[in-house]
């Protein structure tokens, strides 16, 4: 176990304010108890009858010694055990800064928004090509990552071309824990990448233990498919439950292809994947911090054969089931298929946004996503910080207090009065939302300014967040310590 590295971040004071508020939405479950139940009970169905692939031969183990059926890798899976594995699973996550801060509270209909990761392309908001984005624009994209105000947590967003590709998770991970106080979601592409990168975090929180108590980061596991686990995927959850570090357990199901063209059939296989994975989590480390996915039960473009990123049928449902579950969850809004930053990217962002935030998904990632994923836009993820803040302010709750309803004043002005000039007004208008981006002045104001769109204005502030803000720095010691462990693993290599 790595020791706490000299000049690390001491351990914080527990009784710290969170630093994100709560975030409790309206309710909106797109299922009723109904509709759930059914989806659910055809989930543990095919788990006990049709089974699951789990390639690895200890966790095979794990599940026929609490009494699955084992055949050959596969593994049948019966009901007891899932509803125990859901007993034990933690009903809530949170997520602290890089000074061990409680920041994001993963339960209740809590919703964050973030970043997402590993984009091939960039649209520059500079020369307006889309070309392969590059270490510098990893580097640029975690700074104003860093800087919006409504980003509440950090993912890679680039995948640097100009690295060795075997590495490039190495570098990600760096950047990310030197390059943003905020929680983060590390992706890795094996295992050795994973436990290089956490690693690096206990390097970070001052050991193993520390990251553990006050976890910054979760670990994003892609998993094959609901019923087909690949190798890789399953030591990454053993991994992560025996460090007690959050798991993102994410299969993926697509319909039409690897599982039923209907919504309800792949939304079934999905679920049982979701659900094997738990139970997995749980017989490695009775309590593993385990985070499902607040999405799935997406298609093919049948027409075009590209995976819509912004397709409605699927929002809502697999955020009801977790939350049927009390399970902490992961969620995939804001992303759009646009190519360019215009009006579709736009309104998708915005739509399915609003849509995870109202179901209460808590992570909800992709912020700044174009092209279906392949692309990612700074320009976009400064639009979606504006809608980011227009939600938070739609869900935040109404203030009645007697301050608030100011019916005394309302009495002393009488049915004609103004309050324009009032101390009240003085100190109650700064909470009302403000945009940042968008334009609320008059057509004539509007034109005298420059006339500009929303993408525009919001280039120019990707431009002034890179001249004016610089991430705050970790202790050199502590940066370091983190690089040392990606130049370990350059030299293993031969780099």
């Amino acid at each position: 176990m790595p020791s706490a590295t000299p000049g690390a971040t001491p351990p914080p004071d527990p009784t710290l304010d969170a630093v994100t508020p709560p975030r409790e939405t309206p309710r909106w479950d797109r299922l009723d108890p109904a509709t759930a139940e059914r989806l659910e009970d055809a989930a543990l169905g095919l788990l006990e009858r049709t089974g699951v692939e789990v390639p690895v031969p200890e966790a095979l183990a794990l599940l026929r010694d609490a009494g699955a059926a084992i055949d050959g890798s596969r593994a049948r899976i019966p009901e007891r055990l899932v509803r125990w594995a859901l007993g034990t699973a933690p009903k809530e996550v949170t997520l602290h800064d890089r000074e061990g801060r409680p920041a994001l509270q993963l339960a209740g209909r809590n919703h964050f928004f973030g970043t997402g990761s590993d984009c091939l392309n960039i649209l520059d908001h500079r020369t307006g090509e889309r070309r392969r984005s590059t270490y510098a624009d990893l580097r640029e994209g975690l700074a104003i990552a860093d800087a919006l105000p409504n980003i509440d947590f950090v993912m890679s967003m680039f995948l640097p071309a100009d690295v060795d590709q075997t590495l490039a998770d190495r570098y990600q991970a760096a950047e990310l824990l030197c390059r943003t106080r905020k929680p983060i979601v590390l992706v890795t592409y094996d295992l050795a990448g994973m436990l290089d990168g956490i690693e690096m975090a206990e390097i970070v929180a001052g050991g193993r233990p520390a990251l553990e108590a006050r976890p910054q980061l979760g670990v994003y596991i892609n998993v094959t498919r609901g019923l087909l686990f690949n190798e890789d995927s399953v030591r990454k959850l053993l991994a992560c439950a025996e460090r007690g570090v959050p798991a993102l357990w994410i299969p993926v199901t697509s319909g039409g292809t690897t599982g039923p063209i209907t919504l309800a059939g792949t939304i079934a296989i999905n679920t049982a994947g979701i659900l094997a994975g738990v139970v997995l989590a749980q017989l490695a480390r009775e309590g593993a911090p385990v985070v499902v996915p607040a999405f799935g039960g997406d298609s093919l473009d049948l027409r075009t054969m590209v995976d819509p990123y912004a397709g409605p049928e699927p929002k809502g449902v697999a955020a009801s089931l977790a939350h049927r579950w009390g399970l902490p969850m992961f969620s995939l809004g804001a992303g759009s298929d646009a190519k360019t930053v215009d009006e579709q990217s736009a309104a998708e962002a915005g739509m399915t946004m609003l849509a995870d935030a109202l179901a209460g998904g808590h992570l909800i990632h992709d912020c700044g996503y174009l092209e279906s994923g392949l692309t990612g836009s700074l320009v976009q993820l400064a639009i979606c910080d504006e809608l980011a803040g227009w939600i938070n302010a739609l869900v935040r709750p109404v203030d009645v207090s007697d301050e608030a309803l100011a019916l005394d004043l309302v009495e002393a002005h009488g049915v004609d009065g103004s309050y324009l000039e009032t101390d009240h007004t003085f100190t109650h208008y700064r909470e009302r939302w403000y945009p940042t981006l968008i334009d609320r002045r008059g057509y004539e104001a509007w034109r005298a300014g420059g006339a500009t769109t929303l993408a525009q204005r919001a280039a120019g502030r990707v431009e002034e967040l890179l001249a004016s803000h610089a991430p705050a720095p970790l202790d050199p010691d502590v940066e370091g310590a983190v690089r040392a462990i990606v130049e370990r693993v350059q030299a293993a290599a031969g780099l």
